[in-house]
């Protein structure tokens, strides 16, 4: 009998064994890290066919204070960057989702119920949304600011500066590209978010805190949580550290007026739901203005002051 035709030893024994899929652990992304919920919750996501998915982290309330307080101490920084800076890592951020894209139109896919290419394509609008907001970074101060014309021998300039901390809600049945339209026109103008991802499909959007950990957005200025939004949103809507809140995600109707409520003991600005415009409203949304008074002619050489 020749080599070719004698049996092998061990026959199936030789074979690979089977192995478990890993499957992905999905936590809170906070303070450029990856923390799980400090009460130890997670619960259950499901498709559309109600297959369970994967756990996501439960977020508490003080989840929700120690996002803000990540986002407070990331701000300054974040907002002393150049404008060219920002829209650099923004950019950065799109080519990490380009490079990715097929995996988030599979996670879409799961999640929603969308058919692959229409996955695919809401993953192309996200990462022309972050391309788009990018191009906006350096452009805010020329569009929104300016020499403004005064009775007197007078300089006057106004200059856009972010609001601070805004606080976010992806919509319900838009987790990506929802997320993304609310969180890069806030961060663009050098504010820092505390985003709240969808309730109900929160995983596309946690996987999106993997492509801002690793596009050089410092840790802090993008916070994700997930959990039940109306659990955490009363504590962000009066959280006195937080200067903006958009409710453009919130879909319950009773929850959406009692935030704005709360938000309103704190003087903050609020974007309502159902308010659309362009994406200059949007970032106009999250700039306060500073106005400059400076002496010009015959005041400042008499030594005039502001």
């Amino acid at each position: 009998m020749s080599e070719q035709s004698k049996p092998k030893r061990g026959g199936a024994k030789n074979a690979a064994p089977a192995r478990l899929r890993v499957k992905k652990t999905y936590k809170l992304y906070v303070g450029g890290k990856f923390p799980r919920s400090e009460s130890g919750r997670s619960y259950a996501v499901t498709g559309p066919d109600g297959a369970e998915l994967a756990n996501a982290a439960l977020a508490s309330r003080k989840d929700a204070r120690d996002a803000v307080s990540a986002a407070r101490k990331a701000q300054r920084p974040w907002a002393g960057q150049t404008a060219y800076l920002r829209g650099q890592i923004l950019y950065r951020a799109a080519e990490m989702l380009e490079g990715r894209a097929g995996q988030f139109a599979e996670e879409l896919s799961e999640a929603t119920g969308a058919e692959p290419h229409e996955a695919l394509g809401t993953v192309e609008a996200a990462i022309d949304a972050l391309v788009h907001y990018a191009g906006w970074t350096d452009k805010v101060a020329s569009v929104l600011g300016g020499a403004n014309p005064v009775a007197g021998p007078f300089f006057n300039h106004t200059k856009p500066e972010p609001l601070g901390v805004v606080a976010v809600f992806a919509p319900q049945d838009d987790p990506l590209l929802g997320l993304v339209e609310a969180v890069a026109p806030a961060i663009a103008t050098g504010n820092t978010v505390v985003a709240v991802a969808s309730e109900e499909k929160p995983l596309p959007a946690m996987s999106f805190a993997e492509v801002l950990a690793t596009s050089d957005l410092p840790g802090g200025v993008v916070n994700l949580l997930s959990g039940k939004v109306a659990e955490i949103a009363p504590h962000l809507a009066a959280h006195a550290d937080v200067n903006g809140i958009d409710l453009g995600g919130v879909e319950d109707e009773a929850l959406a007026a009692d935030l704005e409520a709360a938000a309103a003991e704190t003087l903050k600005v609020v974007r309502r739901p159902g308010k659309s415009g362009s994406s200059l409203d949007l970032v106009r949304q999250w700039v306060e203005y500073k106005t400059v008074w400076h002496p010009a002619g015959m005041a400042a050489a008499a030594g005039g002051g502001y």
